[in-house]
C-alpha cells in the first residue's frame, strides 16, 4: 500500500513540475515576445515620437534626435555683442540691398531709399547649426534662425509728382537658413581664406508697412508693389546661389563668387486633366516656369482658353548657377482676365537628377504648395523636356537649342557673310536675333501595341494608328489589325518638318467600326530628342485610356537653315 501511494504522489509530483516548467517556458517566452516587439517599436521610433517620450529640457547632453546641434551658447553671446552688429550690419545692408531696391523699385514710384536702418535691440536666435559635407577644401555650415525683430526701417519714397512719403516696415518676422562657407582652408589662422554666407532658404518673412502720419491704403497698389519689390531685393542680394564674400586673409576669392555653371533648356509641352476654376465652362491654363523667381528670370507661356489638358510646346532657356540645389519651378495658373490668376497647381524638379547632355522626358502630378505637400488631390500633372549643358562640356554635347547646332563650316561662312561679318568674326550687326530653323524628314515606324483596351463585346479592337503632324498638318494612317489587343503594323511613314524644334508628333490610336471609329488613345511626341539623337526606339503609354502601349521606332534626318529676323 505503502509502496502504490508513493507511486502516485510521485506521478502526481511528477505531473506538477511538467505543468509548472511549461507554464514558465510559456510566460518566458511571451516576455521574450513582447520585450523583441518593443525593441521593434522602439526601431521604428521617429524623431517626433523621441522628444514626446523624453522632454527637451531634460535630454542628455550626449542625446542627439538630427543633424542640428543646440546653439544656446551663441545665442548667448551674440546677445552681448548685437549692438555692435546692428551698426555693422545696418550700413552693410544699406550698401548692398538699396541699389537692388532701385532696380525693382515700381514704375509708379520715382525713388526708393532707406531714410532710416536700424536692426533694434532684439538679437536674432539660432536654433541649430547643419555640418554640410563638403570637399578638403572648405567648411560648409547651415544655422537655422529665428527672428522677431524690433527693428526701425523706414523707407523713404517719392512719387512721379514730387509727393514725399515715409514708409515704415513693421512687425518684422523672419525664420530662415544662413549658409556660411569656410573656404579655402590654409595653414595660417585662422586656418580659412574667406567666409561666404548666403540664404539657404526662406522659410518665413512677414512684415508690414505703414505711412507714418498717414494711410497706404490711400494710395490704390502701392502696398503690394512695395512688398514685392522688398522681397525681390531679398531673392537678388541673399537668397542661394546668390553669396557674399567677406575675406579675412588678402587674396583673390572671385572664384567663390556666383558664377554661371550651364544652361537648362527646358520644353513645356503639356498638361493634362487639370482641375477644372470655372463654375461655367472650363479653366483657361497657362504657366510660369522659373528657377529664381525674380521678374526677369520668370517665363511665362501663351493661355490656352477652355481647355484643362492644354498643349503649349513652348521652349525656354534658363542659366544654371548651381546644379547641385536649383530647381526648375512650374506653376500652373487659371487665367482670370482682369482679376489675379488662380493657382491650379505647381511641381518642381531637380538639377541635380539630370544627366548632362540627355534629354530627360517627364511627366510629374501637380501639388497645391511646395513646401507642404499634404494635399493628395488630384490636381492634373505636367510634361516637362529638360536638358542641362553645362558649359564645360559644351562643345562636348550636342545641343539641338543652339544656332551653330549641326552648322557646317560652309554654312557658318555662308550665314556670317550673310549677316555682313567677314571671316566668321563674332562682330557684326548685334541687333538681328538668331533664331535656328531645324528642317528635316521624320521617319517613324509604327511597329506594334500592346494591351490596348477591348473596345467591341466580343473583348476585342480592330485598332489602327492615325499620324499627325501638328503644324504642318500632315497625316498618315495604318492599316486596320482585326481583333487584336496586341496588333503589329511594322509601317513607316516620313514627314517633311520645317522647323522641328516647335513642332509637334500626335499619334492617336482608333478601333475601325462598320459604322464609324472609336477613340482608344493617343501619345504626343516632341521632336527634341530624335534630332538629338537622330533615331531612337521607345515605348510610350497611350493617354486616355485604361491600358495599353505604342512601340515606334523614329529616325531623324537634318537638313538645318537659318533666319534672321
Amino acid at each position: 500500500m505503502g509502496f502504490l501511494l508513493g507511486l502516485v504522489l510521485g506521478i502526481v509530483v511528477g505531473i506538477g513540475l511538467i505543468m509548472a516548467f511549461a507554464k514558465s517556458e510559456n510566460s518566458r517566452s511571451k516576455q521574450r515576445s513582447a520585450l523583441a516587439a518593443t525593441i521593434a517599436s522602439f526601431a521604428r521610433m521617429t524623431v517626433e515620437d523621441s522628444r514626446k517620450i523624453l522632454p527637451a529640457d531634460v535630454y542628455p547632453s550626449w542625446v542627439v534626435f538630427s543633424r542640428q546641434q543646440k546653439l544656446k551658447w551663441l545665442n548667448q553671446e551674440l546677445v552681448k555683442i548685437w549692438p555692435y552688429v546692428d551698426q555693422a550690419a545696418s550700413e552693410l545692408i544699406r550698401a548692398s540691398v538699396e541699389p537692388t531696391l532701385e532696380q525693382y523699385r515700381p514704375v509708379i514710384l520715382a525713388s526708393l531709399k532707406f531714410s532710416k536702418l536700424t536692426l533694434g535691440t532684439v538679437a536674432p536666435q539660432f536654433t541649430g547649426i547643419s555640418i554640410i559635407e563638403a570637399d578638403d577644401s572648405g567648411i560648409v555650415m547651415e544655422l537655422e534662425m529665428n527672428w522677431d525683430a524690433n527693428s526701425s526701417i523706414i523707407l523713404g519714397i517719392k512719387t512721379h509728382i514730387g509727393v514725399a512719403l515715409p514708409i515704415q516696415v513693421k512687425n518684422l518676422s523672419f525664420t530662415g537658413v544662413f549658409r556660411l562657407i569656410f573656404k579655402p582652408l590654409v595653414d595660417q589662422l585662422p586656418c580659412f581664406g574667406a567666409v561666404c554666407f548666403s540664404l539657404r532658404e526662406k522659410k518665413k518673412l512677414d512684415f508690414k508697412l505703414k505711412v507714418i502720419g498717414g494711410d497706404l491704403s490711400s494710395l490704390p497698389g502701392v502696398s503690394d508693389a512695395i512688398e514685392a519689390t522688398i522681397h525681390n531685393a531679398i531673392e537678388d542680394t541673399l537668397m542661394w546661389p546668390v553669396r557674399k564674400v567677406i575675406p579675412i586673409i588678402p587674396g583673390d576669392y572671385s572664384d567663390l563668387e556666383l558664377k554661371p555653371m550651364g544652361t537648362l533648356e527646358v520644353k513645356l509641352v503639356q498638361a493634362r486633366d487639370l482641375t477644372n476654376k470655372d463654375l461655367i465652362g472650363k479653366s483657361d491654363p497657362f504657366a510660369v516656369v522659373y528657377i529664381r523667381p525674380l521678374p526677369d528670370k520668370m517665363k511665362k507661356t501663351k493661355i490656352i482658353n477652355n481647355d484643362l489638358s492644354p498643349i503649349w510646346n513652348e521652349h525656354f532657356a534658363f542659366i544654371v548657377e548651381d546644379v547641385s540645389t536649383q530647381h526648375l519651378t512650374v506653376k500652373i495658373y487659371d487665367d482670370e482676365g482682369l482679376q489675379a490668376a488662380e493657382l491650379i497647381g505647381c511641381a518642381q524638379f531637380s538639377l541635380k537628377d539630370l544627366e548632362p547632355g540627355k534629354v530627360k522626358d517627364i511627366w510629374v502630378k501637380l501639388v497645391k504648395d511646395l513646401e507642404i505637400q499634404r494635399d493628395t488631390k488630384d490636381r492634373g500633372q505636367v510634361h516637362v523636356e529638360l536638358l542641362y549643358i553645362p558649359y564645360n562640356m559644351k562643345n562636348e554635347i550636342s545641343n539641338p537649342f543652339d544656332k551653330d547646332y549641326s552648322m557646317t563650316s560652309l554654312e557658318r561662312t555662308i550665314s556670317n557673310s550673310q549677316n555682313g561679318t567677314p571671316n566668321g568674326s563674332s562682330q557684326g550687326n548685334k541687333s538681328r536675333k538668331k533664331e535656328v530653323i531645324t528642317r528635316g524628314v521624320l521617319s517613324v515606324n509604327v511597329v506594334s501595341a500592346e494591351d490596348l483596351p477591348a473596345m467591341d463585346i466580343a473583348g476585342k479592337s480592330d485598332p489602327y494608328v492615325v499620324l499627325n503632324m501638328k503644324k504642318s498638318k500632315t497625316k498618315h494612317k495604318t492599316r486596320v489589325v482585326n481583333e487584336s489587343l496586341n496588333p503589329t503594323w511594322d509601317q513607316t511613314f516620313d514627314f517633311v518638318v520645317e522647323d522641328g524644334l516647335h513642332d509637334m508628333l500626335i499619334v492617336e490610336v482608333w478601333d475601325h467600326d462598320t459604322f464609324g471609329k472609336d477613340y482608344m488613345g493617343r501619345c504626343i511626341l516632341t521632336l527634341t530628342r530624335v534630332i538629338q539623337e537622330e533615331e531612337y526606339r521607345e515605348s510610350f503609354p497611350l493617354e486616355g485610356a485604361k491600358s495599353g502601349k505604342l512601340n515606334l521606332h523614329l529616325k531623324w534626318s537634318p537638313q538645318p537653315i537659318y533666319r534672321d529676323f
